[in-house]
């Protein structure tokens, strides 16, 4: 596969299990699109500490220093993962797994060369022990109490954006 049809079935694979997904091809297409998902009254963790992230301008007003007063956490993920339409959060790096699941709306980042066809594939690009931590999301919370009645947003985010830089 190439890595453009790997970047469409993962998009595909992401939508459907209703993540809003999104493809750029440049800093400023990427900075326009987290921007058209925030909106006036949003508290926003961004935690910079990738290059992509750091590049980001969240107005000032909007940001929030940690997740547990944000309402959406924006962030550049370790992976994407095409077979689950999947992104894999990490606490690699110090990073806070909470940002990924406590605000209410995710905008996850991905880049195209850290999207996998396999969970396995994922895994196999680590010579040594992955990181301690991760966390795969499909898609926004989703539970069902025993009378099947589907509740979205109880353990995660109600909303994910996926955007594939």
């Amino acid at each position: 596969m190439t890595e453009n049809s790997i970047v469409e079935e993962f998009l595909k694979r992401c939508e459907n299990v209703a993540a809003k997904t999104v493809r750029v091809h440049s800093a400023e297409e990427l900075q326009s699109a987290v921007h058209e998902r925030l909106f006036d009254n949003d508290r926003v963790y961004c935690p910079a500490m990738t290059e992509r992230e750091k590049t980001l301008v969240i107005r000032e007003e909007l940001r929030v220093d940690d997740c547990f007063s944000a309402n959406v956490t924006v962030e550049e993920v370790l992976a994407g993962i095409v077979e689950t339409g999947s992104i894999v959060c990490s606490s690699e790096g110090g990073r806070s797994l909470q940002a990924s699941v406590l605000p209410e709306r995710h905008i996850a980042i991905v880049a195209t060369d850290r999207i996998f066809a396999t969970l396995d594939d994922f895994f196999s690009r680590y010579d040594e022990d992955p990181p301690n931590n991760i966390t795969l999301i499909t898609g926004p919370s989703r539970t069902a109490d025993i009378e099947l009645t589907l509740t979205i947003g109880v353990h995660g985010p109600k909303s994910l954006d996926i955007i594939v830089a």
